[in-house]
């Protein structure tokens, strides 16, 4: 069915979302050490970064003049494309802060309706009845996912608030991430990116951290967090991507929501009814729906026939 091409890039991506999952998890057993949200950003970001410059020093290295260099103004527009990415960390961090992790995660699927209005807005078109489905689906999904239809689950605001922004800022880095600076090298993409994250993450850090900033975060959960949330799955899923395509990509990158179930549900022990697996089970599915291309699989059908 698919060639090992297609397999190594289902491999890469799978992978990378896997790591994002596991990414609440730690930033919540952090917080049970009373280390700051502003704690856990900047040493991520640090360290991230740092990482980051290392692979591409190497690459350069290696490839010596092969390797394509950023200009000016690439540099810049990754830069700005990455301030989103700051956000991102930010509000999500702030979100899994006052609400469960499974929870968290389920807002922050919400780019999945919020991708769909933001093509509209920019292309002015219409969405597909395939997409009306699936981001009807993904509404639906949400509701059970969140156990809203329980009365007696009272989730903080404050929670909700910061999950829906981390997922509006995940929105504009998806489709910043895929329209900017193509034509370089994925090490330098996330690498621009994250310095341009670092400058809001910084930002906040100066402006929220009123005690001293606890330098252990760097070696007790900084290496942790740079390694799952800003190294390992940006270079996975930027060379696996290519390899699967969008559609396919996009439906394996789902991964991220059960991992991140699971891993809250056996070290965070959070407890996840089936009435929420059964919802995560629809956001998944409305991604696949949203993803697999039936008009040309009617086609080969037709054609087979």
């Amino acid at each position: 069915m698919f060639g090992n091409r297609v397999l190594k890039g289902v491999f890469l991506v799978g992978l990378g979302a896997t790591s994002y999952g596991m990414l609440a998890t730690f930033v919540k057993m952090a917080y049970d050490e009373n280390y700051t949200t502003a704690e856990v950003t900047t040493s991520q970001f640090i360290i991230g970064i740092i990482g980051i410059l290392i692979i591409n020093l190497f690459q350069k290295t290696k490839k010596g003049n092969e390797v394509i260099k950023a200009s000016k103004r690439n540099i810049f527009h990754l830069m700005l494309a990455g301030t989103s990415l700051g956000m991102t960390s930010v509000f999500y961090y702030l979100a899994v802060k006052y609400i469960p992790v499974s929870i968290g995660i389920v807002l922050l699927m919400q780019t999945v309706w919020m991708g769909v209005l933001l093509e509209m807005i920019l292309e002015k078109r219409i969405p597909s009845t395939q997409k009306i489905i699936s981001v009807g689906i993904v509404l639906v999904g949400t509701i059970l996912a969140t156990n809203l239809i329980n009365n007696d689950v009272q989730l903080d605001w404050h929670g909700i608030m910061w999950g829906m922004l981390a997922a509006a800022s995940f929105t504009t880095t998806m489709f910043t991430a895929n329209s900017v600076a193509t034509g370089i090298s994925s090490a330098q993409r996330s690498l621009y990116m994250l310095l341009g994250g670092a400058v809001i993450v910084f930002s906040f850090s100066i402006a929220t951290q009123v005690t001293p900033f606890n330098f252990d975060i760097f070696l007790k959960w900084g290496i942790v967090l740079a390694l799952f949330g800003t190294i390992i799955p940006p270079m996975l899923m930027n060379a696996g991507f290519p390899l699967t395509g969008i559609g396919l990509g996009s439906i394996v990158s789902a991964l991220e929501l059960p991992v991140s179930v699971m891993m809250a549900f056996v070290l965070l022990n959070e407890s996840v009814n089936a009435t929420q697996w059964f919802g995560i089970f629809l956001i998944i599915m409305a991604i696949v729906i949203m993803n697999v291309n039936f008009k040309n699989r009617n086609k080969q059908s037709a054609v087979s026939n």
